[in-house]
């Protein structure tokens, strides 16, 4: 049930400090009851503390409800698990609804993706009318009138008239990059102009665009539940600076104290060679990459400011770029990145549930598995098990996680890029590198799912334990449900790998909870730009 309790809301961060407050002056949620759906992704993580600080009761509607658990605020929500294109569950979900978030899409899943964002758009709208929520709030993209749009923006011009017909007042957002620790543009934008101080570019870098801050992304959405009923249209947000693309990496150079860039624009690179090239040097994979990208083409700028008579400016203003990447900067070198864009499923990942014995019904199931004694604390165990990755490294022969990193990369999927939210924190739903963190029990168990490109599913547990003679036991369980001839195969030509990376990060991993017991915690690498597949910042 809701949280009677939602006033006295944690105002502070995961770290525990004092949360930025985008909501300056915010009407009182006065208890009333806020849906929020896309809540593990990057907006919608952020929107929550938000609303519960500003008196409102929320209701967090997701597929994975378990990735929420160790969010600080988990225990003030109720959470409702469903899939949003399911008529019934959301029937369950919008039931005493005050004010509904939209805040999914389909973005990057497939060529499908506009068929199933619009079916989506339409069951909510549905669902949403027949439960008599109070408002529909979406946050869509910015796009220019009278051209052809990219499928992304097309898309998203789709679903917020769908929502705008579908018989409830409903607030539609359009916004341009949205600049913060974590989004995805943000970290295309950072990533493009950290790795490359010479650069040869297609012509969208001319193309101008009006960003706006996440800060101000969050006043606008949570603003936009107060507004009056008869208010039922679409908003232009976007912050005070008009750039192009190639001035925006400029300006992001001289914030983070690199030399100017060497920027060279040529009329060769269509959007999908582009998108291919940011899936190589950035974090992005190519499947998100490919629709930012397609959308970098229009010129994307705020027509009118009519949701000033709405939502008043900040009394210290609307953020401008400068500042906005200062402090997007500032939280991902203090690794206080509330979410990321990967926070959210990554497009085509397994999401089913890990066997629990070689019997299951989904087939054969590969296992390898090691333990050995630690002579150290099962909490200096478990402080370097739950630090593993990004920065931090895997423990084990470096090259070859690196060379099947770029292999990942090469064929779409993440490597070794995404890095760590955190350099020590780690909760469900993160992502280390190619891995998703699908379980943790603090102390014991940290349970990843891979998402690179496999002929299968794998998991890998990394266990604290003790023995009958009370001694410190790290075992590390990988396992693999192959897919096929083909994952019959990739397990069998692995195998004889495993001796030299399980039982090298099998033994480096103990090393180091030893060394760890004896001289403490070693400092955590400053965030630095690489060349590697791996990403050496976190975000």
């Amino acid at each position: 049930m809701p949280s009677d309790a939602a006033g006295a809301a944690n105002t502070t961060n995961e770290q525990g400090r004092p949360r930025e407050r985008p909501a300056d002056g915010a009407p009182d949620g006065g208890g009333r009851l806020a849906l929020v759906t896309g809540v593990t992704g990057y907006i919608g993580g952020r929107l929550v503390p938000e609303l519960l600080a500003a008196g409102w009761r929320v209701r967090a509607f997701a597929r994975h409800p378990q990735r929420l658990s160790d969010r600080p605020w988990f225990e003030d929500i109720e959470v409702v698990a469903g899939d949003a294109a399911d008529p019934e569950a959301l029937r369950g979900a919008l039931e005493g609804t005050d004010v509904a978030y939209y805040l999914v899409h389909s973005l990057g899943t497939g060529h499908r993706f506009e068929s199933t964002d619009r079916h989506t758009a339409l069951e909510f709208g549905r669902a949403a009318r027949e439960a008599r929520v109070g408002r529909v709030v979406y946050l869509g993209g910015l796009y220019p009138e009278g051209e052809e749009l990219s499928p992304h923006l097309d898309s998203r011009r789709e679903v917020g008239e769908i929502l705008l017909a579908s018989g409830v007042p409903t607030t539609v957002l359009r916004a341009a990059v949205i600049l913060g620790s974590g989004s995805a543009s943000f970290e295309m934008l950072r990533y493009l102009t950290e790795r490359l101080p010479v650069m040869i570019t297609p012509r969208w870098v001319h193309t101008r665009i009006q960003p706006i801050a996440i800060r101000d992304v969050l006043r606008y959405l949570l603003w936009s539940a107060s507004m009056p009923p008869d208010v039922n249209r679409a908003f232009d947000i976007g912050g005070p600076d008009v750039l192009t693309y190639r001035q925006m990496m400029q300006r992001y150079a001289a914030v983070a104290g690199l030399s100017r860039r060497i920027i060279m624009p040529v009329n060769v690179l269509t959007p999908n060679l582009s998108s291919h090239w940011v899936g190589v040097v950035t974090p992005v994979p190519n499947k998100l990459a490919r629709p930012l990208v397609e959308s970098l083409v229009h010129e994307v700028v705020v027509k009118d400011r009519d949701i000033a008579r709405y939502v008043p400016d900040p009394p210290s203003g609307l953020l401008g770029f400068d500042a906005a990447v200062e402090l997007a900067l500032q939280r991902i070198g203090e690794a206080d990145v509330a979410t990321r864009w990967a926070s959210a499923s990554t497009p085509g990942a397994p999401s089913d549930p890990m066997p629990s014995d070689p019997d299951w019904a989904g087939g054969s199931l590969y296992v390898d598995e090691r333990s050995s004694p630690v002579s150290a604390s099962p909490a200096s165990l478990w402080a370097v098990v739950s630090s593993i990755g990004g920065a931090n490294g895997w423990y084990s022969w470096a090259l070859a996680w690196q060379v099947r990193g770029w292999m990942d990369v090469f064929s779409g999927g993440p490597g070794l890029r995404r890095g760590r939210r955190d350099p020590n924190a780690v909760r469900v739903g993160d992502t280390i590198d190619w891995w998703r963190v699908e379980e943790v029990k603090p102390g014991a168990l940290l349970r990843l799912r891979a998402e690179m490109r496999l002929p299968g599913l794998a998991w890998l547990d990394l266990r604290v334990e003790a023995d009958e003679q009370g001694r410190t036991v790290f075992r590390q369980v990988a396992y693999f449900h192959p897919r096929g001839l083909l994952g019959q195969l990739y397990w069998w030509g692995v195998t004889p790998f495993h001796g030299v990376v399980f039982g090298g990060m099998q033994r480096n991993i103990a090393r180091a909870a030893e060394d760890y017991e004896r001289q403490g915690p070693i400092p955590t690498p400053p965030p630095q730009p690489v060349s590697s597949g791996r990403s050496g910042h976190r975000s």
